[in-house]
C-alpha cells in the first residue's frame, strides 16, 4: 500500500510536465509563472516534510500516511475545476502537503517492518513503484492532455487515491509510532517553514535586489533554525542526526546535489520537444518515458546490489552516470535528433536507478529506529529541496534569457539558451556531488 501511495505523486509530477505548454496556453501564464505549477508543490512538500515525518513519530505513520492520501485526493479535484492561474498554483500548494505527508511515512512504514538484510530489496522496490509512477506519467500524461485536455491528468488522480485508501484500511495492519509521548516543535516549525519560502521565493526575484535579500533572510534563517533545535528538548529535527553520523550528513547532502542537478530535466525537456521539435504531448511523453522506464527495470537490482557492495560505490557510480547524461543535453540544438535524446535519457536513467535506492538504504540504515520518520523525512525533504532549488535555478535563468513572456517563435533562440546553460550547470554540480558520495564512509 505505502509502495503504490509512493507511485501516486510522482505520476502525477511526471504527467504535469507534459501537460505545462497546455496549461500555460489555456491560462495565459508566462514562463515563469508557469513554473511555478510545479514548484508551488514542491515548496509545500518541502515545508511540511520534516514536521509530518516528526508527528508521524509521535502519532503514528499510518494515520498521517492516510491523512495525506485524502489530502492529495481532495486536492486533485481541486485543480480539475481550477479556473485561473492563482486558483491552480494555490490548490498545488494543498497538494503539496498531501504529499509531504505521503513521502515523510512512506519509506519509514516499510523500514518499520522488514529486517536490515532485507531492507535494500525493499527500498529497491518501493524506488521502482515510484519510478513505474514516472515511467507510466509522461506516456499517460500526454495521452490525456492530447485527446481529453489537461485537466483529466488531476481527474484520474481522484479514483486512484480513492482506492489506495480502501486498501489501507483493508491490509495494512497495526501503527508505528516509537517516538509517542514526545512534544512536538512548532516554534521551530515555522522557522522552517519561513526559511524556506524565503529562499525559493527570492530565487524567483534575481537579479533584483528584493530577490538577494530574500535569499540572506533565508540564509539567517537556517542559522536561526540550527540553533533553535540544538536548545530544544523535543527538536522537529535532530541535527545530532547529521553531527554524529557521517553517513547520514553526506548521503543527505549527496541526495540534495543529484536532485538539484536533476529535477528540471523532465520539465526543461518537455518544453523543448513541444516547443522546438514540434512534437505533440503524446509523443514527448514517449521519449520522455525512456529514463524512468530504465529506473523503474534497474532499481530493484540496485537496491540488491547495496545489500552486498557498499552503498556508497554503487550511488555514487550512479552518480558518475548521470554526470555523462546531462553532458549530451548541454549540445542540444534545433537539429538534434531524438533518437541523440532518448540515449542521453536511458543513461540518465541508469544513473538515477543507481544513485537513488542505494543511497536511501545507507540513509535509514544508519539511523536509530525510533528515528525512522525523521530520516525518511529528512531524505523526502532533501530531496524535495533539491526539486525546488533545481527549478529555482532554471527560473532564474529563464528569468535573465527570457523575462516574463509566453514562450513563442521569437524566443525560441533566447529559450535555447537557456536550456543549454541550465544543463550546463547540473552537470557540473553533479560531478560536485560524485566526491560527497564517495567520501561518506562505510555503512557496514
Amino acid at each position: 500500500m505505502t509502495t503504490i501511495g509512493s507511485s501516486l505523486t510522482p505520476f502525477m509530477g511526471s504527467s504535469i510536465a507534459i501537460a505545462l505548454p497546455s496549461i500555460g496556453h489555456d491560462l495565459e501564464m508566462d514562463a515563469i509563472t508557469l513554473g511555478w505549477v510545479a514548484t508551488a508543490y514542491i515548496l509545500a512538500a518541502v515545508i511540511f516534510l520534516v514536521p509530518f515525518g516528526r508527528i508521524a513519530d509521535i502519532y503514528g505513520r499510518k494515520k498521517i500516511f492516510t491523512c495525506g492520501i485524502l489530502t492529495y485526493t481532495i486536492a486533485s479535484l481541486l485543480s480539475a475545476i481550477s479556473t485561473s492561474a492563482t486558483m491552480l498554483i494555490s490548490v498545488r500548494v494543498l497538494q503539496g502537503i498531501g504529499g509531504a505527508m505521503i513521502f515523510s511515512t512512506g519509506v519509514a512504514i516499510l523500514t518499520s517492518v522488514f529486517p536490515p538484510q532485507e531492507r535494500g530489496r525493499v527500498l529497491g522496490i518501493n524506488a521502482a513503484a515510484i519510478y513505474t509512477g514516472l515511467s507510466v506519467g509522461p506516456f499517460v500524461g500526454g495521452l490525456l492532455t492530447q485527446y481529453l485536455g489537461w485537466r483529466s491528468i488531476f481527474w484520474i488522480n481522484v479514483p486512484l487515491g480513492l482506492f489506495i485508501i480502501a486498501l489501507v484500511y483493508w491490509k495494512l495492519k497495526g501503527e508505528w509510532a516509537e517516538a509517542k509521548g514526545e512534544k512536538f516543535d512548532v516554534t521551530g516549525s515555522i522557522i522552517y517553514g519561513l526559511m524556506l519560502i524565503s529562499i525559493m521565493y527570492g530565487f524567483t526575484l534575481l537579479p533584483e535586489l528584493t530577490g538577494t535579500v530574500l535569499i540572506l533572510a533565508g540564509a539567517l534563517g537556517i542559522i536561526a533554525f540550527i540553533k533553535w533545535e540544538n536548545k530544544v528538548e523535543h527538536p522537529v529535527l535532530h541535527i545530532d542526526l547529521f553531527r554524529n553520523s557521517r553517513v547520514f550528513a553526506l548521503s543527505n547532502l549527496a541526495a540534495l546535489i543529484n536532485y538539484s542537478a536533476t529535477f528540471a530535466v523532465g520539465f526543461l525537456l518537455s518544453l523543448y520537444l513541444q516547443y522546438i521539435k514540434n512534437l505533440t504531448p503524446q509523443n514527448a511523453g514517449l521519449v520522455l518515458v525512456a529514463a524512468p522506464v530504465v529506473q523503474a527495470i534497474s532499481s530493484p537490482f540496485a537496491g540488491r546490489l547495496s545489500d552486498k557492495i557498499e552503498p556508497r560505490i554503487v550511488s555514487s557510480a550512479g552518480m558518475g552516470l548521470t554526470v555523462i547524461g546531462l553532458i549530451l543535453f548541454i549540445f542540444l540544438d534545433e537539429t538534434t535528433s531524438l533518437w541523440f535524446i532518448i540515449a542521453g535519457l536511458i543513461i540518465l536513467g541508469l544513473g538515477f536507478a543507481f544513485f537513488a535506492s542505494p543511497n536511501t538504504n545507507a540513509i535509514m540504515s544508519s539511523v536509530n529506529k525510533r528515528f525512522y520518520g525523521v530520516a525518511s523525512a529528512t531524505l523526502a525533504t532533501t530531496r524535495q529541496l533539491g526539486m525546488m532549488f533545481s527549478m529555482g535555478m532554471v527560473m532564474m535563468i529563464f528569468a535573465l534569457y527570457l523575462g516574463r513572456v509566453q514562450i513563442t517563435p521569437e524566443y525560441y533562440p533566447a529559450f535555447l539558451s537557456s536550456v543549454n546553460m541550465a544543463f550546463s550547470i547540473s552537470a557540473a554540480l553533479c560531478f560536485g556531488g560524485i566526491f560527497a558520495s564517495l567520501a561518506r564512509g562505510k555503512v557496514r
